[in-house]
């Protein structure tokens, strides 16, 4: 069983037909990404919103979590961050196996956003999963590991939004993440929001909800 704890919002009609996982950053936790179901579920009624709880408890915040520890932050070694790194990829592997069970939801049906760390698990996750996810948002992160190429299963389809201010991880990153997924053969988008430092735009979300509601199958109304 995953050890992943967290928050769900059912389906606002109701009638669960996709489900939408929310992968917080460093040193948050659920709850800090969870906050956009509301908005997200007036446009998408028949979406399962989870926002898990990363595995590990952040050194740097007691009360926050991380995927994997930081060392240029934390003062962690690169083997504590790439042990931490592999056992959250099983974790979170596991959890998504459970949740879709649970939920009864299918991976085609299914679609993942992340914020910084989280971005960076849904971008490596996603792609080496034995089934396509219906999408992948990434918000201000960056693509990690080697040989996706050579290791992708899937290739779901990708939007990376960043910031142009962003002070924690440069915009030169989605760049970066672009080119390699898109040369691995995925299709990929992204944007810049202007001015934004480490976070979300209404610019940005409103670009991830129209990526979501495509690749859900989820019809505008009216």
């Amino acid at each position: 069983m995953s050890t992943l704890t967290g928050h769900r919002a059912p389906a606002k009609s109701g009638n669960a037909t996709s489900l939408v996982i929310l992968l917080h950053g460093y040193g948050a936790d659920g709850a800090d990404l969870f906050g956009l179901s509301g908005p997200l579920s007036d446009h998408m009624p028949d979406t399962v919103f989870l926002a898990p709880n990363a595995p590990e408890k952040n050194t740097m915040n007691p009360m926050g979590y991380q995927w994997f520890p930081i060392p240029w932050i934390d003062g962690s070694t690169e083997e504590q961050r790439d042990t931490s790194f592999r056992a959250s990829v099983e974790k979170l592997n596991a959890y998504l196996d459970e949740v879709m069970a649970a939920e009864g939801i299918p991976a085609a049906k299914t679609a993942l956003i992340g914020f910084s760390q989280g971005t960076m698990m849904s971008l490596y996750v996603a792609p080496r999963r034995e089934e396509a996810v219906a999408g992948v948002v990434g918000f201000s992160g960056r693509l990690v590991g080697e040989n996706l190429a050579e290791e992708a299963k899937v290739k779901p389809p990708v939007l990376l939004v960043h910031g142009d201010q962003d002070e924690m991880i440069n915009v030169s990153e989605m760049s970066v993440a672009e080119t390699t997924l898109r040369a691995a053969g995925f299709d990929v988008s992204s944007h810049i929001s202007r001015g934004i430092g480490h976070g979300i735009a209404p610019d940005g979300l409103g670009l991830g909800l129209s990526f979501l509601m495509r690749h859900l199958g989820i019809q505008q109304p009216g």
